[in-house]
């Protein structure tokens, strides 16, 4: 049975896509089934993989909305994981979700019937805590939640952590915190370690070890429609995300 995890920050810019899709691809470089869902009206975790949504004919809003079986929009990506792809219709679907009376667990069902496939499915959850992000929660076995290395770091977590609690409370008492990972991270800088000390402080059994650098070669791979293995595969940024991945696994 499939491992499901969000990866979820109401904040945008958090590196949350980056971890979405890296974090994937390193489960698919260590021989893992995975699955990624792409739950982003902006797609980019569907065109950090290489694929093309002009002319997507099924997307991740045609499972919410219409029902469409999952197994008719997965795609398989040249990285070894499949995807499931999102397009700008997925905006749409906060207003949909509404008026439907299971708008918490339509991706809980469509997910239900293929996560026997994979050994990890990951949810790429957009920046925001609405419907579709409720919906990720409400599916998931664990959130991940990426801070990036700023100053406001700790800005909107509890808020964050607040909808995670009322998921658990009201839609999925299984749900569980699987870490906190410390994005952008740059060594070099008082602030970074100031920020790593902070989290540390407040959370100090849910954060990471590996913490993602800034790393260019990380900023330049989905502009290539690549993971990070695919295009800089010894680069910093690709050591931190298998890292991670080890971690995550280790973890349970």
């Amino acid at each position: 049975m499939g491992k499901i995890i969000a990866v979820a920050n109401q904040k945008g810019g958090v590196g949350k896509t980056t971890t979405s899709v890296n974090l994937s691809a390193a489960f698919a470089e260590m021989g893992k089934k995975v699955l990624l869902i792409d739950c982003d009206p902006q797609g980019n975790a569907t065109s950090g993989l290489g694929i093309e949504k002009d002319g997507l004919e099924l997307s991740i809003y045609d499972a919410l909305i219409n029902d469409t079986p999952m197994e008719e929009i997965i795609l398989q990506t040249q990285f070894g994981l499949d995807m499931v792809p999102s397009v700008m219709d997925l905006a749409g679907a906060e207003v949909e979700l509404v008026n439907l009376d299971d708008k918490q667990y339509r991706l809980k069902k469509a997910v239900e019937l293929i996560k026997d496939k994979y050994d990890y499915i990951l949810i790429d959850c957009p920046p925001s805590l609405g419907h579709v992000t409720l919906n990720a929660l409400t599916a998931a076995d664990s959130v991940l939640l990426p801070l990036q290395c700023e100053f406001y770091a700790l800005e909107g977590l509890s808020q964050l952590l607040s909808t995670v609690q009322l998921v658990q409370e009201q839609l999925n008492g299984d749900l569980r915190i699987e870490g906190l990972v410390l994005t952008m991270y740059d060594s070099r800088t008082n602030l970074a370690e100031q920020v790593v000390e902070e989290v540390k402080t407040h959370f100090p059994d849910m954060v990471y070890a590996t913490k993602i650098p800034r790393n260019v070669r990380l900023s330049e791979a989905p502009s290539f429609g690549k993971p990070i293995f695919a295009y800089a595969s010894s680069s910093k940024g690709a050591q931190a995300y298998m890292s991670l991945a080890e971690e995550v696994i280790e973890n349970g």
